[in-house]
Order: C-alpha cells, then structure tokens, then sequence
C-alpha cells in the first residue's frame, strides 16, 4: 500500500493554567461529569503548573518519528486540545498527502483505545472535505516484542533503584486506566481487558516473574456504575496489610508519563505507599525510548511493504489488524482504510 505521510494521533493535554478548564470541558463534553469532580481533576494538573507532559512527550515522539522515517513527513494531531486532528488533516490535506498511516498513542483495542480514534480520523477527514487523505490506522500493538521489551526493561531498572535487600521480595503490580465494566464489555469478549491481561503476561515472562498482580487505576466515574477493579490503591492497601515491604509498579496501560502517571501514580500512590513503610518503585513507560518510533516504523513497514506482523506470540485474537491480518475485533470501525467522505 503506498503511504506519503504519517499522522501521530493522540489525546492531547492543556499547556497553560488558562487551559485546564477547558480541556476538562473538551474531556468530559456529553458526559454530565459534575463541575466539582473538573475542579478537582483541574487541581492536578496545575500541581504541574497547568502543563501535561504529553504533548511535549509527543512532540519530541514526532521528531524521533522523523528521524527513523526520512522519506515520510510525520504530523501531529489530538482530539481533545491543540493541534487538533481536524486542523492537522486539513494541513495535510493542503499538502497534497493523499494517504497516511495513523499512529495513535494507545496500544489497546476497545472503544476508548482503539474505537475513539478512529472516531476522531473520520470526523476529521469529513471537517476537511472532498480533498482530506485517507488514513490508514495502524493495528493494536500490545503485544508487539519492542512493548513488551521496553516495559520488561523498565521493570528491572525500576527493581535495581529499590535498596538490595528488598529487591527479591519485591511485589510486581501492574497497572493499566480503569474504564466502566459496560465499556468493557461493549464488543462482548471485553477486549480491552483481556489485552491488557496477555501484555501484562508477556511483560512479566519477559522480564523474569512469574508472580505478579494487574490491577486497575484513574477511575473517574460516579461510584454505583462499576468499573474496572481491583483499585490500585486498594490494592496497595492489602499489599500493606499483607507485609509487603517493597512494590514495582509498571503503569502498562500508558505509553507515556501522562498526567494520570505523573499524579496517580508518582504523587498518590508514592505518598500512599511511604505512609504504610513499603519501598516504592515505578517503571518508566516508553515515551523517551527511541525504540517507539522503531516500533512505529515496523507497523508502518507491514502495512506499506507487506511485512510480516511482529509479535511475541501467534495472534492471539485478542485485536484487530486492520488489514494486516484481518482478526476482528468487534468493533464497527474496524477497517483498513477510512474512505473519502461523501
């Protein structure tokens, strides 16, 4: 398939403390989300001056992107703040791009994952109009071996910086975003979770345990709508109970050090762990890996070239190739190609 450009999509994040609310108000549009719960959520990012890391992680990704594919022009594009994908498909369009190849910045299938995003290229392109490329949507890639190497890599750097003789006793916890159990069930063979719980079990085989725990975190929804569990920090509480004196935490579910990382995880569960005397680590996600763009670079060589998919395992049916290697998903957008609008 021939491809002339490549298009990094992802959530987006305020740069500035005039910017929170309204990203939060992008977020949540449709959802009823109670101004008090955007406060508090808001309280988070200006911790960090109003600033999310993820549009500067992807940023710097683009570049790397750029490097690792010379020939191709790489654009950068979100759905919930600048740029956003709408503005980035018309620039592309203006370009004369006729066709790309659509890196989102979420490994997992489901609609939050793997649906939104397609959502978003569809909207964009009919924003743009009869000139807009088609974009292609690279396949799911948890378990593509350069993500489990990265993750199982971080693991053992996060076990090397706990003091020596803690490091043996040390509690593997896996952690990936909690979504509503409905959600998760939407395509009926919840694929969301049980991708995370086969990544989770290649990361771990490759990176020497074979006892760990996956656990949920970044709920947000009100209490009686059951989502995703058990809680990470409920979770670290029964670990504190049961004498557990060290933990590694491996935020599995992120590709990069998002706001959800660098608070849930660095700020709360850090003071949590502290304040029950466990020696706390945390594994690095990919985004400052050069390996990514690699990762990137391969899915874009299988769809362009007709290389085969790289994965640690047989297809486990657990995703979609988006016509790499036709396993369905069950979602309504899972195709190849998004077509002209009109």
């Amino acid at each position: 398939m021939d491809i002339d450009a490549v298009l990094l999509l992802s959530f987006g994040g305020p740069e500035g403390p005039e910017q929170v609310r309204p990203f939060l108000e992008n977020v949540t549009r449709g959802r009823g989300v109670p101004a008090a719960r955007l406060d508090a959520v808001a309280e988070h990012y200006l911790h960090f001056g109003g600033v999310s890391p993820i549009n500067g992680i992807n940023r710097a990704l683009a570049d790397a992107l750029r490097a690792e594919l010379p020939e191709l022009p790489v654009y950068f594009g979100n759905r919930n703040w600048e740029p956003y994908v709408e503005d980035t498909v018309a620039q592309m369009a203006a370009d004369g791009v006729r066709r790309a190849a659509v890196f989102p910045t979420s490994a997992w299938g489901g609609y939050s994952g793997c649906d939104q995003y397609a959502e978003d290229v569809a909207r964009a392109r009919q924003a743009t109009g009869a000139g807009a490329p088609e974009l292609v949507k690279l396949r799911q890639y948890f378990d593509h071996p350069l993500f489990v190497t990265m993750f199982a890599e971080a693991i053992a750097a996060a076990a090397d910086s706990l003091p020596a003789d803690l490091r043996a006793g040390a509690r593997l916890v896996f952690t990936a975003h909690s979504i509503p159990v409905r959600a998760d069930e939407r395509y009926g063979p919840r694929i969301y979770s049980r991708q995370v719980a086969h990544a989770t079990s290649l990361v771990a085989a490759a990176a020497g345990y074979t006892d760990y725990d996956q656990v949920w975190q970044s709920r947000s929804g009100p209490p009686q709508v059951p989502w995703l569990e058990p809680d990470v920090e409920a979770h670290l509480a029964a670990l504190a109970d049961a004498g557990v004196s060290a933990v590694i935490v491996c935020p599995i579910g992120f590709l990069s050090d998002n706001i959800e990382v660098v608070w849930d995880l660095d700020n709360e569960v850090q003071s949590q762990a502290q304040a029950a005397g466990i020696a706390y680590a945390r594994a690095v996600t990919p985004n400052a890996d050069p390996r990514l763009a690699r990762l990137a670079r391969g899915l874009i060589e299988e769809l362009r070239d007709g290389a085969a998919p790289q994965r640690v395992t047989e297809p486990s049916g657990l995703g979609c190739g988006f016509g790499v290697d036709g396993t369905p998903c069950g979602s309504s957008h899972c195709v190849a190609v998004v077509a002209p609008p009109g």
